[in-house]
């Protein structure tokens, strides 16, 4: 069956190319490729210079035989270059016009999809701002949550701090007083101590002065009988030399008349074998410088008869250490 084109017309095979273009092309090339063989050789081979050299010998009187002659270079013959055979040109056949479509008009827009389609947006947008409004709170209560957990952390954090503060302060309070507790029994048992060796001092002192009474019989009745009859100038000896061995850092300048009284004993030989306060000026550092001073004093001037008193009490008043 013979098929047709799209004008009716009836549909022709069109004819195969020559092939002469080629042939003549292919015969070009060979050509060319030989024209060039041949100038690259005949550029190359140039005749050789014949150059004759004499070589003589002392020993050998005969001439060396002449130079073979050059061989003779043989030319290649040219080729010949073909003609080139005129290349036929091919027949065009003429297509037949494509065929233009009517373009369609465009139908009328559907004003019911039209709104269907705007309420679908408008629907749209709205879950859209209700979704970022709805994120926008979560997010809101989530900082608050946030905020008044750190709040409550901070809060609960500085209650423990000052519940710790406190149970310290308590805890070093209660230290305080069990070490003012126990510097207060120490110093009670020193002072016990203290009053019970000063009483076994003194139970010394009375034991060794009664032997010291048995010892010296009558000598102790005439000191004891010449007491009641004091010399002044027997006290002043004593209280000058208590005077000078007494050493007072403190200031004189004392509102009032601050005076101390010391009851001694003493033995025969005038060494003292205990120093009592039976008044005092108030003063406590005053005082203890005057004990001191009496202390170092021992052993104390004697009467001019060699008697002393057994038993005296010396008053000592501020003024009289300026």
């Amino acid at each position: 069956m013979t098929s047709a084109t799209a004008n009716g017309a009836p549909y022709h095979v069109p004819p195969e190319p020559s092939r002469w273009p080629s042939i003549v092309l292919a015969a070009a090339v060979h050509a060319g490729l030989l024209a060039f063989l041949y100038i690259g050789v005949s550029w190359q081979n140039t005749t050789p210079v014949q150059v004759e050299a004499e070589v003589w010998d002392m020993k050998t009187q005969s001439a060396a035989p002449p130079p073979p002659p050059p061989p003779e270079v043989i030319e290649p013959a040219p080729v010949p270059v073909p003609q080139p055979v005129p290349v036929p040109v091919p027949k065009v056949v003429q297509q037949p016009p494509p065929k233009v479509e009517e373009p369609v008009a465009p139908k009328a827009p559907d004003i019911a999809l039209e709104r269907e389609k705007r309420k679908a947006e408008k629907r749209k947008e709205l879950e859209e701002e209700k979704k970022l409004e709805e994120q926008k709170l979560a997010k809101e209560m989530k900082a608050k949550q946030l905020a008044d957990k750190k709040a409550q952390e901070l809060a609960d954090k500085k209650e423990q701090e000052l519940a710790d503060k406190k149970a310290e302060q308590k805890e070093q309070e209660l230290a305080k007083k069990l070490e003012e507790k126990k510097l207060a029994e120490k110093l009670k048992a020193e002072k016990m101590a203290k009053a019970k060796e000063e009483a076994a001092s003194e139970k010394r002192r009375a034991a060794e002065l009664s032997r010291m009474m048995a010892g010296a019989g009558t000598s102790g009745e005439a000191a004891k009988s010449t007491a009641s009859r004091v010399d002044t100038s027997y006290l002043a000896a004593i209280n000058s030399k208590i005077k000078s061995s007494t050493s007072y850092a403190g200031s004189t300048a004392v509102p009032g008349k601050p005076e101390v009284v010391f009851k001694i004993e003493q033995l025969p030989s005038g060494e003292i074998i205990s120093v009592r306060l039976t008044k005092s000026s108030g003063i406590p550092a005053f005082d203890d410088a005057v004990e001191k001073g009496i202390l170092k004093s021992s052993p104390l001037p004697k009467n001019k008869n060699g008697t002393v008193l057994r038993t005296l009490e010396i008053a000592f008043a501020m003024k009289d250490l300026k």
